[in-house]
């Protein structure tokens, strides 16, 4: 017989552990659930997404609760030989403790860990199931009580108590996210019956270097009764290409070598296709198990170079810039987040060019539907095991749970292609440097000191997790940490990644800085930014509240110091205007800022073969686990902020970047005008592409007062822009001077007679523009940015054309829940129509500004709509 399956969906009902009264059950929608999704539905507190109602729920942290669900022993089970009834519950949220017909039959501690209970002898034909959870707050506190003479529990964010337990760690509140504690079945619970199940089927292989050959073994694992032989086969497209019966031994495993040539390889997006093969198992007693997987060769290359040590992936013998965002996880109530929504994400991704997501350590082990979506759309994922900003425990108990959660999560996620690297932690050697936990990784290379030590997260991080890697994925990238790189202190820009702090938090560089701030990889770095108006109005419901710095708006925003980082961005940079439209715009555009300038400087040191100074930029955060304002340049509802476009523009197969050189304008006795002195530019092409491209250049300088061309553009024909790499075009090219009387410097600085111009750069492959860019003199807030005459053209095809008289810095238009933009946060120059699709929403319902705007929410005018369909604009 084959495997059945029951769900435990429907029919649950929960309570208060320490309700007085046995009567107060309330019903449960559905399982999979958290405990905050049935108090909302039952009206039993408020939806803590919006104003301060988090506050209000915080009471929820310390209860226990208790699920209960009724089901019949399942019927139509007719067959020779035992039938074994296994309980599944694949997430419990996270102390446990599961009773059926009143018979403990599990204890649990892990969130991260799935289980499954042999029923067999305690079904009935009534069955009553419990499922009593306890506080994990609670909990947490009384293990730090416990085991505090043995380990110092130090913590980077929130309280200690979230450091002993194995649960989600944002679930304690983190710098963008509320203190949620949740608790419940939060993943499927379900009966299965069967004779014999093939637990799981996977494989280990490697490419060939050549890329010709692929080999390796097959396994398979078979619980139940004893089966003698199982068929296992790799399949394309409906077309068996290599099938064994193999035996089965007394441990139920089976296992076959296996040899394919010219395998067709997976790739990641824009790179070539995303080939997958099924793998099959299948037992004569009809249960099969199947999986998609793809053939890829994974390397992480560091390599000696002048630059230090390189850090960078190749996938099937290419070099790959990892240009992506890292990721939390997508809701602080994880139940709710549907298989749809997870691919919605990962599409945002590849609409955004990027291609490497990073599951960061204080989340979870994601759900199988996002390494669905990554597989499919051709995006790398780096993993981060579950630690983050602490320094854990290493007792013995502890120990055991970590390598239970390391080893099935290793089994259930091994056969993605997407997965290429899984990393220990996040910057639990960051909390060690703060703490000055001891750490000699030259002198010591002992595991079982590191035990002893005052850092025994050492032994876990360097030992226990690439030991488990190694065993359950033998062919996987590990690295240490995130960042972390050879032992070296994690500033350290020579080897291995770094997290790039030192815009926003740390020394709070300007973002113009960038260029002197890379790394070998860059795998977090960010801005905060505001979302759009329709987000912020929905998480702030009075009208009297919706203004920067009110208290509602404070206590959304959880990172320390916000406002006062965030001004100071906006107003070194801006003329600040402080209305709610205005200043949201604002934030936007520092944080798209942030972006372009990050991406474009980091991605230049792509550099060329056996040179690759950065090998990935990563942006603290794509997402938001509620609506809040913070690092994601996508919010909550999956809304995109101005920033997002900024990463795809810079992330393109071709890129032309443009930089002047950097003038500091604040620092003491700081020359505000050298700038203006200072004709020099730099002009080059990023590429992904494979080939050689054919290019032509077309630089303009264009007066930001008049709109005028202050020179005759620079043409540049027959520049071949070199096949994954930068090509440096133009360095230090200097253009005349506009009014050589302002070289003068013993006469007065004449501001009327300075004239700014941006420098503005197309490029185009045969007659198609495939990449431009644009650099403005900075700070922007120097600049007389109105009466920019921007005027509109609009087509019944839900197409907007926009143009200026003058070049325009920032256009946004504002983006809610439904619209679709095919670009935004755009700057404009004259002589050029900006040509925007919208769908979604009709062209009348449009707001835009820009930076200089008469207001920071303007309506498209009426004559632009006048030839336009009615539909078109109801």
């Amino acid at each position: 017989m084959a495997v059945t399956r029951q769900t435990l969906e429907r029919g649950w009902t929960f309570r208060q552990n320490d309700s007085s009264s046995g009567d107060d059950w309330l019903p449960v929608e559905k399982v999979p659930t958290q405990v905050h999704i049935d108090l909302i539905a039952n009206n039993k507190i408020a939806d803590p997404f919006i104003d301060l109602n988090e506050l209000a729920v915080r009471w929820v942290n310390e209860k226990g609760w208790i699920y209960r669900v009724q089901f019949k022993k399942p019927v139509g089970l007719v067959v020779a030989g035992s039938v074994t009834t296994d309980l599944v519950f694949e997430g419990l949220d996270t102390f446990a403790t599961v009773l059926l017909n009143g018979n403990e039959i599990l204890k649990a501690e892990n969130m991260f860990l799935s289980h499954r209970v042999d029923i067999s002898n305690i079904l009935q034909n009534e069955n009553v199931l419990e499922i009593k959870f306890d506080s994990a707050m609670l909990r947490g506190r009384e293990l730090v009580k416990e085991h505090s003479h043995e380990h110092t529990f130090y913590v980077r964010q929130t309280e200690v108590s979230r450091v002993p337990v194995r649960k989600a760690q944002y679930n304690w509140g983190w710098d963008w996210g509320p203190i949620l504690m949740t608790a419940g079945p939060w993943r499927p619970v379900y009966l299965e019956q069967y004779v014999s199940r093939i637990e799981d089927v996977w494989i280990h292989y490697e490419v060939h270097e050549d890329l010709k050959t692929c080999s390796g073994r097959v396994f398979a694992k078979v619980t139940g009764a004893k089966s003698k032989s199982i068929t296992l086969r790799l399949s394309l497209e409906g077309k068996n290409v290599w099938e064994k019966e193999c035996a089965i031994d007394d441990n139920g495993l089976a296992e076959a070598e296996f040899h394919i040539t010219h395998p067709q390889l997976w790739y990641p997006f824009g790179y070539g296709a995303q080939i997958r093969y099924e793998l099959k198992a299948t037992l004569a007693s009809n249960d099969e198990r199947s999986k998609l997987i793809g053939f890829r060769r994974n390397e992480l290359i560091q390599e000696k170079d002048r630059f230090g040590k390189s850090f960078y992936f190749r996938i099937n013998q290419v070099d790959i810039f990892a240009g992506g965002s890292c990721w939390i996880p997508a809701d602080s109530l994880l139940s709710q987040i549907s298989a749809e929504r997870y691919h919605d994400w990962m599409k945002l991704m590849i609409e955004g060019n990027q291609i490497m997501l990073r599951i960061w350590g204080g989340g979870i082990y994601e759900d199988d539907a996002l390494f669905d979506a990554c597989d499919e759309l051709g995006i790398l994922v780096w993993h981060d095991f579950q630690f983050a900003c602490a320094s854990y425990p290493t007792y013995p108990s502890y120990l055991e749970s970590v390598e239970k959660e390391a080893r099935q999560n290793l089994r259930r996620l091994r056969s993605h292609p997407s997965i290429v690297i899984w990393a220990g932690n996040n910057e639990d050697y960051q909390v060690q440097e703060r703490y000055h936990l001891h750490y000699d990784y030259e002198g010591d290379k002992d595991p079982q000191s590191w035990l002893k030590s005052n850092f025994p997260a050492r032994y876990t991080y360097e030992y226990l997790l690439p030991k488990i890697v190694k065993e359950e994925d033998p062919f996987m990238v590990y690295h240490p940490s995130s960042p972390w790189g050879d032992g070296k202190p994690t500033t350290d820009k020579t080897v291995g990644d770094i997290h790039q702090w030192n815009i926003w938090h740390g020394r709070m560089n300007r973002y113009q800085e960038t260029y002197k701030m890379s790394g070998r990889f860059i795998s977090e770095f960010g801005m905060e930014a505001y979302p759009h108006l329709q987000t912020i109005r929905g998480m702030i419901r009075d009208p009297q509240q919706q203004y920067p710095g009110s208290m509602m708006m404070d206590f959304r925003n959880k990172a320390i110091d916000h406002e006062r980082r965030m001004v100071s961005y906006v107003a070194e940079n801006f003329q600040v205007k402080y209305d709610l439209p205005s200043y949201t715009h604002l934030t936007q555009i520092v944080q798209a800022e942030t972006m372009h300038y990050a991406y474009k400087m980091w991605r230049r040191e792509w550099g060329e073969p056996r040179s690759r100074k950065c090998g990935g930029v990563l942006v603290w955060q794509l997402n938001d686990c509620w609506p809040t304002m913070s690092w994601a340049v996508v919010d909550y509802y999956l809304v995109k902020k101005p920033a997002f476009y900024a990463i795809a523009n810079a992330l393109k197969p071709l890129a032309v970047g443009i930089s002047q050189p950097y003038y500091d304008w604040t620092a003491g006795h700081a020359d505000p005008t050298a700038p203006a002195r200072d004709n020099k530019f730099d002009l080059w092409i990023s590429s992904s592409r494979l080939d050689a491209v054919p290019v032509e250049i077309a630089v303009r300088f264009i007066s930001i007062r008049t709109g005028q061309d202050v020179h005759s553009p620079l043409k540049l024909g027959n520049v071949l822009a070199l096949p994954n790499s930068t090509t440096e075009v133009l360095k230090d090219h200097a253009t005349a001077t506009v009014n050589p009387q302002l070289n003068d410097t013993t006469r007065p600085f004449d501001l009327v007679e300075y004239d700014p111009y941006v420098i503005y750069a197309v490029v185009k492959e045969g007659d198609q523009t495939i990449t431009t860019d644009i650099s403005w003199p900075q700070p922007l807030k120097y600049l007389d940015l109105t009466g920019r005459d921007v005027r509109f053209k609009t087509s019944p095809v839900n197409e907007v054309v926009i143009s200026a008289t003058r070049p325009v810095k920032g256009f946004v238009f504002e983006e809610t829940r439904e619209t679709r933009l095919s670009d935004n946060g755009f700057d404009i120059v004259p002589g050029e129509e900006k040509i925007v699709n919208v769908t979604g929403v009709t062209l009348d319902s449009l707001r835009y500004t820009y930076v200089g705007a008469p207001e920071g929410s303007l309506k498209i005018p009426a004559s632009a709509l006048e030839d336009l369909p009615s539909k078109a604009r109801l």
